[in-house]
């Protein structure tokens, strides 16, 4: 009987054994690396101070907000304000034209920005390269405002380059490009892309440095054209990066850039200008309707994160890239 006792006792204090010793092995290593868990420490701190903890405030999507009440106290109303976004008339003319001002852009800047920096991978004049590349970088730092200031200025249809353009052609009534609703969209994705292709390229021409050099001295050796050598080296070696940038565009798909589609935006193209986040701007802070507007962005965030997790998992199954 003694003997069978400690036999049974012996799994208990192995196990205490294993896991003082990992918690010796853990506090060892802590004061090891303590600066590095200090710096982790400040940036987690700011997350969860200004990321996470406010996460707590979309609860007022379920809630009858009022200010007077506050979050915690606001009556509870569940799925009501979802219900009523998804019955308005408003619903699907936002998703419509959020999604066609995303998928029109991301389906345009990709290519461009892969163009940009295979072209300029291409050239073998450093000074050259380096003009083209501030040129079309310098863009980028453009602050929104200034931006459709400009555009405002340069398709004006009474004073700007446009009309003066037009009038020299010999038309006397140049069209009103921004009143109109059918070129919004275009508008929106063009400006973007004479501003933002010049940084995409950086990222893949980063990309394209890190290309194995022995690839391209075996395709000289074997007389491949600069075609070729783009086509099955260049496109490949960036592919990750691509499939990378595609994922986190499609995660924001209903996340359309706010600033430069409100400023941009009035009563003649209203009807394609409107787009989610212009609605719960309008909607939550104008109208203070809170809860309402909480909903609507509880909305988009969701689908984003649904469809950021189905890209993610297509790369994955396809090319083995992905971002999680």
């Amino acid at each position: 009987m003694r003997l069978v006792s400690q036999e049974e006792n012996q799994p208990d204090s192995m196990s205490i054994s294993i896991s003082e010793t990992k918690r010796n092995a853990m506090r060892r290593s802590f004061v090891r690396h303590w600066p590095l868990y200090a710096i982790i420490a400040l940036p987690t701190a700011f997350l969860i101070v200004f990321s996470y903890w406010p996460m707590l405030g979309v609860q007022i999507a379920f809630r009858n907000y009022s200010p007077v009440r506050g979050i915690w106290n606001s009556s509870w109303i569940g799925l009501q304000e979802f219900h009523s976004f998804f019955s308005s008339p408003y619903f699907w003319p936002l998703v419509k034209n959020t999604l066609t001002l995303s998928v029109y852009y991301i389906v345009v800047s990709i290519p461009c920005a892969v163009i940009l920096a295979v072209a300029l991978n291409e050239v073998r004049n450093e000074r050259f390269k380096k003009v083209v590349q501030m040129f079309t970088y310098a863009p980028y730092f453009i602050s929104t405002v200034i931006l459709v200031g400009m555009m405002q200025i340069i398709l004006s249809p009474t004073s700007g380059p446009l009309a003066l353009l037009f009038h020299e052609l010999g038309r006397s009534n140049p069209p009103n490009i921004l009143a109109s609703a059918n070129g919004f969209s275009s508008i929106y994705v063009w400006s973007g892309i004479w501003q933002e292709t010049g940084y995409g390229a950086v990222i893949y021409l980063a990309a394209l440095a890190g290309v194995n050099p022995e690839l391209y001295e075996a395709a000289r050796i074997d007389g491949a054209s600069r075609l070729q050598k783009i086509r099955y080296i260049d496109l490949p070696g960036i592919s990750p990066t691509m499939i990378i940038l595609l994922i986190l565009s499609v995660g924001g798909l209903l996340s359309v850039g706010f600033e430069k589609v409100f400023l941009l935006q009035n009563n003649l193209n209203l009807s394609t200008s409107e787009i989610i986040s212009t609605y719960v701007y309008k909607t939550g802070l104008i109208n203070a309707d809170f809860s309402f507007a909480a909903a609507i962005g509880l909305f988009n965030s969701l689908v984003g994160l649904i469809l950021i997790s189905i890209v993610n998992f297509a790369a994955r199954k396809v090319s083995d890239n992905s971002l999680f």
